[in-house]
């Protein structure tokens, strides 16, 4: 089909034994076909065996059964973010690139429409609701920055610097080859690398049209003052 669009999807994962099906699943629901790459950062719990019931089995021809797909699984040493996303994105096949949090859920997308953008922009990331046990709450801190409207180069006035999020970014890959995430940052990794291209000439896109609900864990960095 002419209109069909190979999506890679790469998901970094640490102990999100809680979300990673939902995660998958999600995937699955709204990208036809698409190949998954788990870079995971040597998971103790049981990340890797949720993963792997969604994991196509290559010996049965099951190509009309949608509840499977194919499925690589990486572990890494000394892990970054950037390391993370930059070797999956060399192991991916696919010429288009999804970045997905590990405890992300998608709730919509149009990848035909996010596939136009980029042949304007290096790059379209998403709309995110931050959920906590169940419950939507209020857009504060990162979250205050996904409005409801299409803003190019968005810029942060918290963080007084171009803001986008790897929780839920669309790319070329030749991109992501070319321009490279920064492998010794240990966090936002996504806003550095925003810096970088703009100022190159280059722009991002962000398109509330393309959204997940982000949901709270105990490691993460924002979560305080969910009230």
């Amino acid at each position: 089909m002419a209109d069909k669009i190979n999506v890679s999807v790469v998901i970094r994962t640490l102990n999100e034994e809680q979300w990673i099906g939902h995660t998958i699943q999600s995937v699955l629901d709204h990208i036809p076909n698409p190949e998954i790459t788990i870079v995971d950062n040597y998971s103790t719990d049981n990340t890797i065996k949720v993963v792997k019931l969604f994991q196509k089995d290559p010996n049965l021809n099951d190509k009309d059964n949608l509840q499977f797909t194919k499925i690589n699984i990486i572990k890494i040493e000394d892990y970054t973010p950037g390391k993370a996303i930059n070797i999956g994105v060399k192991e991916s096949s696919n010429n288009y690139i999804l970045i997905i949090s590990s405890h992300c859920v998608i709730n919509k997308i149009d990848i035909k429409k996010h596939k136009m953008d980029l042949e304007k922009h290096i790059c379209v990331f998403g709309n995110q609701i931050p959920v906590f046990q169940g419950k939507r709450i209020k857009k504060r801190y990162i979250w205050s920055h996904f409005q409801e409207k299409e803003i190019i180069n968005m810029y942060s006035k918290v963080e007084e610097r171009y803001f986008m999020h790897n929780a839920l970014a669309f790319y070329k890959k030749s991109s992501l080859i070319d321009y490279p995430f920064d492998e010794y940052l240990i966090g936002k990794e996504d806003r550095y690398w925003a810096n970088k291209i703009i100022s190159n000439g280059f722009s991002t896109l962000y398109d509330p049209r393309m959204e997940v609900s982000h949901h709270y864990t105990y490691n993460g960095n924002t979560w305080k003052g969910v009230g």
